[in-house]
């Protein structure tokens, strides 16, 4: 039974598992987004949590709780002047999972682990595709009869060595021998 066993081993040491977070997490906070598996993520993401949880609060202990994870002095800066802000209003959530498919060496799942970003943000982001495709649509719209014209058909091509048969053929032989005679 596992009753209480809450920690997810990864099939690695624990030393080597803390490690691996930590340099996770930094990178994360450094770079705002991180493409890993999906057990991994779903472990660093409840770290990450739990750093901008301190950079919430912002007194003393708790950057020194974060420095345990977070050991880059610049990451640690930016954690408590500019992610605790951005998320002051938001209560937990602070990362998601994006899934992304399959790695090509060992089909192990991978997905991309990011911070959550203001709406205002995403709504910018996500606007501006929206209304070029809604002008393509309108345009596609406006001119129908556009789409229902036949389509020409090509002319065919001739490939180098068809130039070179219509060369050497019979008829031209005839012509070169007719040349050579004087006729």
């Amino acid at each position: 039974m596992r009753h209480r066993s809450s920690t997810v081993k990864l099939g690695r040491t624990s030393s080597h598992r803390r490690a691996m977070l930590r340099n996770m997490v930094t990178s994360l906070l450094r770079e705002e987004r991180v493409v890993t598996t999906v057990p991994k993520a779903k472990v660093a993401r409840r770290v990450a949590d739990r750093m901008i949880t301190f950079a919430k609060r912002g007194d003393i202990h708790a950057r020194r709780q974060a420095a345990r994870v977070v050991q880059d002095p610049k990451v640690l800066q930016k954690l408590f002047d500019d992610l605790g802000p951005r998320f002051e209003k938001r209560a937990g959530g602070y990362t998601r999972i994006l899934k992304t498919g399959f790695r090509a060496g060992d089909n192990a799942p991978m997905s991309i682990l990011e911070l959550v970003e203001n709406r205002a943000v995403l709504a910018e982001e996500h606007a501006a595709p929206t209304d070029a495709k809604e002008k393509r649509k309108a345009a596609r719209r406006a001119a129908p009869d556009a789409r229902k014209e036949p389509k020409k058909k090509a002319a065919p091509r001739k490939s180098k060595t068809d130039a070179k048969k219509a060369a050497t053929g019979p008829a031209v032989k005839k012509v070169a021998k007719k040349a050579a005679r004087g006729k």
